[in-house]
């Protein structure tokens, strides 16, 4: 099994895939959608539980490392079902016997190319990325994707609200972050993974970004009931610290979204200390930081009755 770069850019994490795929017929690799600049954005399934579970990463470009711990997880996972061993002290096979895992490596696979591989990987939008990143050719840390939208502040959870701080911080339009772009489900990246998170009966969604070592699991500062304790528990796996965003975070996010419209328990998992993108010498002992919540998580995921979408106000 090839090595796992700890910032994958989409040729790594597809070879990768490809490879899994081949060698493990119990992945099954399907398309949740395409990027704004046509990149596929893969979606992949273990199981056939009745409780569905569902990893997302790199919403952020500068947040590549997010889409290696997944494929970390997948492969290791994939090896130890495969082998008739126990991982982090959860049997495979029994898992994925009650659940469904659902893993997003990378949501955002523009905005990675942007962060790993430069500019040139725009093709025809690389002049207007480069007017939006104020005028310079460095998009090391580029987060939004290929439109200047920030894909984690473009659910509908307090979209309108957060205007008023874009405004306040002199966002008006297209920006390397936080802008959330013209209306909620905007961007093909969101669109897809809301419509995703529609039609399957989740029961837990994890978001990874970096960085802060925190784990947010409120919607306008509000919990669904159980959250906080799980939330609690995971952050004792991890070491990292159960907390409710403040700020510009508050607002747009996914677990914000499916928390308060959807009432989906989700958690925004934040990995790793320090500057995006995180280095690569950050990865391994992040991965085991968080190889025990990745394994153990869907323990804690409890079949729901589906309940209506709540509207934004």
């Amino acid at each position: 099994m090839q090595s796992i770069p700890p910032r994958p850019d989409a040729a790594a994490r597809a070879a990768l895939l490809d490879e899994l795929e081949n060698e493990y017929p119990l992945l099954v690799r399907s398309l949740l959608g395409r990027s704004l600049l046509g990149r596929e954005i893969p979606l992949l399934r273990l199981g056939e539980g009745g409780t569905h579970v569902l990893y997302v990463g790199a919403h952020h470009g500068a947040e590549g490392m997010t889409a290696a711990f997944l494929l970390r997880f997948l492969s290791e996972f994939l090896s130890a079902y495969r082998a008739g061993r126990s991982v982090e002290g959860i049997n495979p096979t029994f898992l994925l016997s009650v659940r469904t895992l659902w893993i997003v490596p990378a949501l955002n696979p523009d905005g990675v190319e942007l962060v790993e591989r430069g500019l040139s990987s725009s093709g025809f939008l690389s002049e207007r990325i480069r007017q939006m990143n104020g005028g310079s050719d460095d998009t090391s840390e580029w987060q939004a994707n290929a439109r200047g939208v920030d894909l984690n502040h473009n659910y509908d959870a307090g979209f309108r609200a957060y205007k008023g701080v874009e405004s306040s911080l002199g966002i008006l339009g297209g920006s390397p972050t936080r802008y959330s772009g013209e209306y909620p489900e905007s961007e093909p990246e969101t669109a897809a993974l809301a419509r995703f998170v529609r039609s399957v009966p989740l029961s837990m969604i994890l978001s990874f970004h970096t960085q802060g070592r925190e784990i947010y699991f409120t919607s306008g500062g509000r919990a669904l009931p159980y959250q906080a304790a799980v939330a609690a528990r995971f952050a004792s796996m991890t070491g990292y610290r159960a907390a409710v965003p403040s700020g510009a975070a508050s607002y747009g996010g996914l677990t914000d979204w499916a928390v308060g419209r959807m009432g989906v328990p989700s958690f925004t998992v934040e990995c790793g200390e320090g500057k995006n993108p995180l280095p690569a010498a950050a990865f391994a002992p992040e991965w085991h930081r968080l190889r025990p919540l990745l394994f153990r998580a869907p323990l804690y995921a409890a079949p729901l009755e589906r309940k209506k979408e709540n509207k934004a106000e």
